[in-house]
């Protein structure tokens, strides 16, 4: 997979992807992340890249060309199979978002920023919105590394146990069970005498039923 971030702080996200599993996933060559500034795009004096809203209005607004040009640059080079904007009117993302999202071989992210995008880039080129949530950021990074964790987690090859994936939160509507690790004991706490049996199938029942528990208590709007 290929994953094409533009923003206009692109030291800002660059982070997650030095370390932990998104490192991992790079330096096995499952995927490939490149960021882009959208203001090397531009030839507006001091690298100019937003403007006042027209109408008036607090906020200032992401241009048009500088993001026509970067994206027609890179559709230029590849096909995209998505082209997504992160944004907090967006889509919410969810696991079974992400889960279809993993199965693409190129997208392109845009990080909003400041007010927003001229409307016209969302209009022409974006193919997808998401939102990470009902709040508001500074801007789309922080939100694209969200987006970009939870897709490059389940392409095959990057976990050490691939199963691990597949039992989180949310693959089956359901919260993942409890889980415990030794020691058995501590300090009069003890682990659930099931998980030390040996008997698997009752195991997994004892894990079913632990999900549902938690996600009536914790999540009941899942069950509707």
């Amino acid at each position: 997979m290929r994953i094409d971030i533009i923003t206009v702080l692109p030291e800002l996200i660059k982070s997650p992807f030095e370390a932990s599993i998104l490192k991992r996933a790079s330096d096995k060559g499952l995927v490939e992340v490149h960021f882009h500034n959208i203001r090397d795009y531009t030839d507006k004096s001091y690298n100019q890249v937003d403007d006042y809203q027209f109408g008036g209005g607090a906020g200032m607004v992401l241009m048009i060309e500088p993001i026509d040009k970067c994206i027609s640059a890179l559709k230029s080079e590849r096909n995209y199979d998505e082209i997504i904007y992160m944004t907090p009117d967006g889509e919410t993302l969810n696991q079974q978002m992400s889960n279809s999202l993993s199965l693409l071989d190129n997208i392109i992210i845009l990080c909003g920023h400041y007010k927003g995008v001229d409307q016209r880039v969302r209009d022409t080129f974006i193919t997808k919105e998401i939102s990470v949530g009902d709040y508001v950021l500074s801007g789309g990074e922080l939100g694209a590394a969200v987006l970009c964790d939870t897709i490059i987690r389940l392409i095959p090859g990057v976990l050490n146990n691939e199963t691990s994936a597949l039992t989180d939160s949310f693959q089956d509507g359901l919260l993942a069970p409890p889980v415990f690790t030794r020691p058995a004991e501590y300090k009069g706490l003890k682990v659930p005498e099931i998980l030390l049996s040996g008997n698997f199938p009752k195991i997994e029942e004892w894990r079913e039923q632990e999900a549902i528990k938690r996600t009536k208590t914790l999540r009941p709007d899942l069950l509707e």
